[in-house]
């Protein structure tokens, strides 16, 4: 699923992941979205197949962005404006291209990381007769309740490495407004004293004057 499209060019860790992604027959990635940017993506689907956009935005500004998602026509499925995170289902009306987008053009000066992972259609059953009518054995069950659980534990450290990463984001961009707010302090203070020490010196050299003048 390459992007096509967009703005601004992806890193080479990126395209790596990227292509990683859909040789693995995945759709989940973490990119870099400038200020004033749109990056789009492009997949192709068949009719009929059940499909789950969720994205959410780890750093930058608000933590918002704009999101939209066309079907092959250009109707628009899904739309919204400023989201922090979201997720939608859908399943496809007709075979052809759908289209999502990410949207940082309403930011002036604030570049956004957004992370979305889109599922095409449903894992293939573990075992090639799982659907037969006769039941599973039960070491077949085994395998198939711990593989469901494992996606389980996949899912649950994704959301948690991005909340984290978010975190982290939040903690550093306060640390840095904490030490500008530090060093704008020490600046006042020291201007403040050195003002201090020159009104002082004046007032004195100035009583120093009038009793000078007054004993003479």
């Amino acid at each position: 699923m390459p992007p096509r499209g967009s703005r601004g060019p992806l890193s080479p860790l990126l395209l790596v992941w990227a292509l990683a992604a859909c040789a693995a027959r995945a759709s989940e990635i973490t990119f870099e979205l400038p200020d004033n940017a749109k990056q789009c993506f492009y997949e192709e689907i068949a009719q009929g197949t059940k499909c789950t956009l969720e994205f959410q935005v780890i750093t930058g500004g608000h933590y918002d962005v704009d999101c939209r998602l066309e079907d092959p026509d250009g109707i628009v499925l899904y739309k919204e404006m400023k989201k922090q995170y979201d997720s939608f289902t859908f399943t496809a009306s007709r075979n052809g291209t759908y289209k999502f987008c990410f949207s940082n053009e309403f930011s002036t000066f604030t570049h956004k990381t957004v992370y979305f992972d889109f599922q095409v259609g449903e894992d293939p059953p573990l075992f090639p007769s799982e659907n037969r009518v006769t039941a599973l054995t039960q070491m077949e069950s085994a395998c198939v309740s711990i593989h469901e659980a494992l996606k389980s534990v996949i899912d649950y450290q994704t959301h948690f490495r991005l909340r984290e990463a978010q975190g982290r984001s939040r903690a550093e961009d306060l640390n840095t407004r904490v030490a500008y707010w530090s060093i704008g302090e020490a600046i006042i203070l020291l201007v403040v004293s050195i003002g201090q020490v020159f009104l002082l010196k004046s007032f004195f050299s100035d009583k120093r004057t009038t009793t000078t003048r007054v004993g003479s």
